[in-house]
């Protein structure tokens, strides 16, 4: 099944698929679970939009590659295109869904990466490393300090954290990708993982919400 955006109702949404942008080490405590340091400025990487497949229905992960991560994110959707130094009410408008995705890593290749210094791509960009479900209407938060994500695996909660925990909150984060290179309707932005990420494993059965607005089971093929 290919990827299409989608709200929770099931109606289409026609923006184009995009392209990915992410931020690493937003949660202080995912970086130091990974020895990383807290960075002093916002670390981001891109994905290509062809790396992403519907969480319906189940995926794939490419264990023939070494230990596969999850990291549960919250995404947002973008509706609207932005550049240079968008105000916050012009970032507000230009959100257009939320959703718990799953930023998946290969989590040896890229040790060996940064071990080298070299980029991360290989790792973080490979077909199927990012898992969206349907969006909720950006509506349905009031709050974008006040959003939860949590994932849980064959029953067991592994990753449970709140926006608020972020070190580059979602407003500011999405003003400082734009001041950085345009963002267009249809891209999606992951605003990093709590702590608690570990490996995949085929078979395993995963919940993924975003608590109290919308959940979404799924299982690794």
């Amino acid at each position: 099944m290919s990827y299409q955006h989608q709200y929770l109702d099931g109606t289409r949404i026609h923006f184009p698929l995009g392209k990915v942008v992410c931020i690493g080490r937003n949660y202080a405590e995912h970086a130091k679970e990974l020895n990383n340091p807290v960075p002093t400025e916002p670390l981001l990487f891109i994905k290509p939009g062809s790396c992403v497949v519907p969480l319906e229905g189940g995926f794939k992960i490419p264990t023939e590659r070494g230990s596969v991560h999850y990291e549960a994110e919250i995404a947002v959707l973008l509706g609207k295109s932005l550049s240079t130094q968008p105000d916050e009410e012009e970032v507000l408008d230009a959100i257009s869904g939320f959703a718990p995705a799953l930023d998946l890593t290969l989590r040896d290749v890229q040790a060996k990466l940064k071990e080298k210094g070299l980029p991360w791509e290989l790792a973080k960009s490979f077909d199927g490393a990012c898992v969206l479900p349907p969006f909720a209407p950006a509506g349905a938060f009031e709050d974008l300090t006040d959003i939860g994500i949590r994932l849980s695996i064959n029953g067991e909660v592994r990753q449970d954290g709140n926006s608020e925990m972020m070190l580059n909150p979602i407003i500011p984060m999405i003003q400082y990708m734009a001041a950085q290179f345009s963002l267009q309707a249809g891209d999606v932005i992951l605003t990093g993982t709590p702590a608690g990420v570990g490996p995949l494993n085929s078979g395993d059965e995963l919940l993924l919400e975003l608590p109290g607005v919308s959940r979404f089971e799924s299982k690794v093929l």
